[in-house]
Protein backbone atom coordinates (compact mmCIF):
# COMPACT_ATOMS: atom_id res chain seq x y z
CA UNK A 1 0.00 0.00 0.00
CA UNK A 2 1.13 3.43 -0.99
CA UNK A 3 0.89 6.84 1.04
CA UNK A 4 0.42 9.84 -0.52
CA UNK A 5 1.67 12.87 1.50
CA UNK A 6 -0.17 16.29 1.36
CA UNK A 7 0.44 19.26 3.11
CA UNK A 8 -2.70 20.93 3.95
CA UNK A 9 -3.34 24.63 2.01
CA UNK A 10 -5.17 27.14 3.03
CA UNK A 11 -6.32 30.00 0.61
CA UNK A 12 -8.42 33.06 1.64
CA UNK A 13 -10.98 33.86 -0.85
CA UNK A 14 -12.34 38.03 -0.98
CA UNK A 15 -15.36 36.67 1.26
CA UNK A 16 -13.02 36.18 4.62
CA UNK A 17 -10.74 39.04 3.51
CA UNK A 18 -13.71 41.30 3.78
CA UNK A 19 -14.75 40.04 6.83
CA UNK A 20 -11.46 39.96 8.28
CA UNK A 21 -11.43 44.05 7.28
CA UNK A 22 -14.49 44.79 9.08
CA UNK A 23 -13.84 42.59 11.84
CA UNK A 24 -10.31 45.13 11.74
CA UNK A 25 -12.34 47.97 11.25
CA UNK A 26 -15.04 47.39 13.91
CA UNK A 27 -12.58 46.45 16.37
CA UNK A 28 -10.69 49.65 15.32
CA UNK A 29 -13.95 51.97 15.56
CA UNK A 30 -14.54 50.59 19.21
CA UNK A 31 -10.92 51.81 20.21
CA UNK A 32 -11.40 55.04 18.73
CA UNK A 33 -14.72 55.08 20.29
CA UNK A 34 -13.13 54.52 23.33
CA UNK A 35 -10.16 56.84 22.84
CA UNK A 36 -11.83 59.88 22.09
CA UNK A 37 -14.02 59.51 25.23
CA UNK A 38 -10.85 59.48 27.69
CA UNK A 39 -9.65 62.47 25.65
CA UNK A 40 -12.55 64.46 26.15
CA UNK A 41 -12.88 63.32 30.07
CA UNK A 42 -9.53 63.91 30.51
CA UNK A 43 -10.08 67.48 28.88
CA UNK A 44 -12.96 68.07 30.96
CA UNK A 45 -10.92 67.18 34.23
CA UNK A 46 -8.33 69.21 33.54
CA UNK A 47 -10.60 71.96 33.44
CA UNK A 48 -11.35 72.65 29.43
CA UNK A 49 -15.37 73.23 28.91
CA UNK A 50 -17.53 70.71 26.96
CA UNK A 51 -19.80 73.25 26.01
CA UNK A 52 -20.35 74.42 22.61
CA UNK A 53 -22.70 77.02 21.54
CA UNK A 54 -23.80 77.01 25.47
CA UNK A 55 -24.71 73.32 25.28
CA UNK A 56 -22.54 71.01 27.23
CA UNK A 57 -21.81 67.75 24.86
CA UNK A 58 -21.37 64.82 27.32
CA UNK A 59 -18.67 62.55 27.48
CA UNK A 60 -20.27 59.77 26.04
CA UNK A 61 -21.12 61.77 22.75
CA UNK A 62 -17.85 62.36 21.54
CA UNK A 63 -17.68 57.91 21.56
CA UNK A 64 -21.13 57.60 19.76
CA UNK A 65 -20.11 60.46 16.79
CA UNK A 66 -16.61 58.58 16.48
CA UNK A 67 -18.78 55.27 15.77
CA UNK A 68 -20.54 57.47 13.47
CA UNK A 69 -17.86 57.99 11.47
CA UNK A 70 -15.81 55.60 11.75
CA UNK A 71 -18.57 53.19 10.35
CA UNK A 72 -18.69 55.87 7.32
CA UNK A 73 -15.38 55.16 6.64
CA UNK A 74 -15.60 51.57 6.61
CA UNK A 75 -18.20 51.71 4.40
CA UNK A 76 -15.85 54.46 2.08
CA UNK A 77 -12.84 51.53 2.39
CA UNK A 78 -15.55 48.61 1.19
CA UNK A 79 -16.39 51.05 -1.62
CA UNK A 80 -13.04 52.01 -2.48
CA UNK A 81 -11.97 48.39 -2.22
CA UNK A 82 -14.29 47.40 -5.45
CA UNK A 83 -14.42 50.53 -7.51
CA UNK A 84 -10.37 52.05 -7.02
CA UNK A 85 -7.18 50.57 -8.90
CA UNK A 86 -5.71 51.23 -5.86
CA UNK A 87 -8.36 51.08 -2.81
CA UNK A 88 -5.10 51.81 -0.02
CA UNK A 89 -3.98 54.74 -1.37
CA UNK A 90 -7.53 56.58 -2.67
CA UNK A 91 -8.78 55.45 1.19
CA UNK A 92 -5.75 57.18 2.86
CA UNK A 93 -5.77 60.48 0.70
CA UNK A 94 -9.63 60.90 1.18
CA UNK A 95 -9.88 60.16 4.46
CA UNK A 96 -6.77 62.31 5.35
CA UNK A 97 -8.41 64.91 3.86
CA UNK A 98 -11.96 63.82 5.43
CA UNK A 99 -9.67 64.25 8.50
CA UNK A 100 -8.52 67.80 7.77
CA UNK A 101 -11.99 69.22 6.94
CA UNK A 102 -13.84 67.80 9.45
CA UNK A 103 -11.41 70.29 11.47
CA UNK A 104 -13.21 73.61 10.21
CA UNK A 105 -16.44 73.63 12.22
CA UNK A 106 -14.69 72.48 14.90
CA UNK A 107 -12.43 75.92 14.48
CA UNK A 108 -15.59 78.19 13.55
CA UNK A 109 -18.01 77.01 16.06
CA UNK A 110 -18.82 78.92 18.98
CA UNK A 111 -16.36 78.09 22.29
CA UNK A 112 -13.47 78.41 24.13
CA UNK A 113 -10.11 78.37 22.28
CA UNK A 114 -9.57 75.21 24.58
CA UNK A 115 -12.50 73.51 23.73
CA UNK A 116 -12.01 74.08 19.93
CA UNK A 117 -8.33 72.79 20.36
CA UNK A 118 -9.95 69.72 22.51
CA UNK A 119 -12.69 69.23 19.72
CA UNK A 120 -10.00 68.45 17.07
CA UNK A 121 -7.52 66.57 19.29
CA UNK A 122 -10.44 63.89 19.68
CA UNK A 123 -10.83 64.38 15.39
CA UNK A 124 -7.00 63.78 15.10
CA UNK A 125 -7.06 61.21 17.63
CA UNK A 126 -9.98 59.04 15.88
CA UNK A 127 -8.12 59.17 12.83
CA UNK A 128 -4.75 58.41 14.08
CA UNK A 129 -6.52 55.15 15.31
CA UNK A 130 -8.98 54.00 12.50
CA UNK A 131 -7.04 55.24 9.07
CA UNK A 132 -4.18 53.19 9.48
CA UNK A 133 -5.87 50.18 10.75
CA UNK A 134 -8.50 49.55 7.99
CA UNK A 135 -5.73 50.96 5.42
CA UNK A 136 -3.28 48.20 5.92
CA UNK A 137 -6.45 45.85 5.50
CA UNK A 138 -6.53 47.30 1.73
CA UNK A 139 -4.52 46.08 -1.30
CA UNK A 140 -2.08 48.70 -2.49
Amino acid sequence: MTTIATTPTTTRTAGSSVVASIGVGLAATAAAGAATMIVAAAGEAAGISLDVSGAPIPVSGFGVLTAVFSVVGLVLAAVLSRTARHPRRAFVRTTVILTALSLVPDVIVDAAPATKALLMLTHLVAAAIVIPAVARRLSA
